[in-house]
Order: C-alpha cells, then structure tokens, then sequence
C-alpha cells in the first residue's frame, strides 16, 4: 500500500516537530513541554537545547518597537558634554566615530559603528518584518535567510560595552575636563537594558510559533 506524497510530508514535518537536534554535537532528543522556568540540555554535551519562553509574539512585536524608539534617541541625543574653560562641547556616537576615524582608528571606528548602530539596527529591522507577519500567521519574505542572519549577528549587539566604556571615559576624563553624561548615555543604558532582555528570549521559537503554510 503506497502511502500519498502529501501525507509523507506532513508526517515529516510532524516528527520534526517533536524532535530536538544539539547545534553542538548534534544528539537528537524528543521535545516536551517545558514548564515556567525549565531549561532544555543536552544530555551529552549539556548545551542549552530550549527554554521555556513566555513572551508571544505581540509582546516581541512591542518590545522591538520600543528598542528603536530608544535606539533613535541614543543616536541623536549628546552622549557626554565636555567643558574646558568656558567652552563646552557635545559628543554624539556619530561624532565620536567621525573622530576616532579622522584620528587614524578606522578599525575602532568600523567596529563601534557596527556593534553599536548597524548590527542592532539590522537585528531589530529583521526581527519587526518578521513579526508583522508572523501576527498574522504567516512567515515573513525571505524567513529561512533572515533567521540564518539573526543567528549570526546576535553576540554582536555591544551597547551593554559601550555604556561600561563611557562611565570609564568620564571618570578618567573627569581630571582633565568637565564632564557632564548627557541623555545620550542613559538612553544606551535602556537600549543595553532592553537588549539584554532580547538576549534572554531564544529566537529559535519563532521557528514553531510562525509554522510554514502547507503547500
């Protein structure tokens, strides 16, 4: 008795389902709900197979959306305000990657302007397109590629660094300047704030909350 294509399919798919395969040395284990607070591990390896996750995709949708409301005004407010006998200057991030690359640190200046503008700025423009659609149960353009990149851009979000960097520059900075942290800096400390927590959702669930339309 041969068994239909389509119906092969969907028991493939079923038992993928069920199944969980370690990224780290790739031991198979069945899936089974997990309760609040309860890890998933490798049995071989004990790498962290799932967690337990309580936030849907509303909540990741609103969250996203705050990240750039803060994330806009870290940009665009002044950092530090710099005052040396009677003049005062204000740094933005942008001005201070414009001078540490006028000031022959290009690598520095390529790194903070990746880490702190453009890998938080993609991570959190590709996790909102995939978020509207996924509201409406269905994946977003483009699903498989854009997940592949959050993976790989995820340990490159720094602002949490940045902002432990700033509060050291202004206490060294302190001897020689009047130094003063502007908004800027506590609008970093949310946006490392709010990143952390991202940081603590495993994105791999969308896989499962945002499932395939059948063919």
């Amino acid at each position: 008795m041969s068994v239909p294509p389509a119906s092969v399919e969907q028991a493939q798919k079923a038992m993928s389902s069920t199944l969980l395969i370690c990224e780290h040395c790739d031991t198979v284990h069945r899936r089974r709900p997990l309760a609040r607070g309860e890890v998933a591990r490798c049995m071989r390896c004990n790498a962290v197979l799932e967690r337990h996750q309580r936030i849907g995709l509303d909540t990741m949708l609103a969250l996203v959306v705050t990240v750039m409301v803060v994330f806009v005004q870290a940009n665009v407010w002044p950092i530090i305000t710099l005052g040396l006998n009677g003049e005062q200057i204000h740094a933005t991030l942008w001005g201070i990657i414009i001078m540490m690359w006028k000031e022959h640190s290009q690598v520095v200046s390529v790194l903070a302007a990746a880490t702190l503008f453009f890998f938080p700025l993609c991570k959190m423009g590709i996790l909102g397109w995939l978020l509207i659609f996924g509201r409406q149960g269905k994946r977003a353009p483009g699903f498989v590629p854009l997940m592949v990149v959050l993976h790989y851009i995820a340990p490159w979000t720094m602002s949490e660094v940045f902002v432990l960097g700033v509060l050291v520059s202004i206490v060294k900075a302190h001897m020689y300047f009047d130094v003063t942290p502007d908004v800027g800096v506590f609008a970093y400390a949310a946006l490392a704030l709010l990143i952390t927590v991202f940081a603590g959702i495993d994105l791999r669930q969308l896989w499962d909350k945002i499932p395939e339309e059948p063919a």
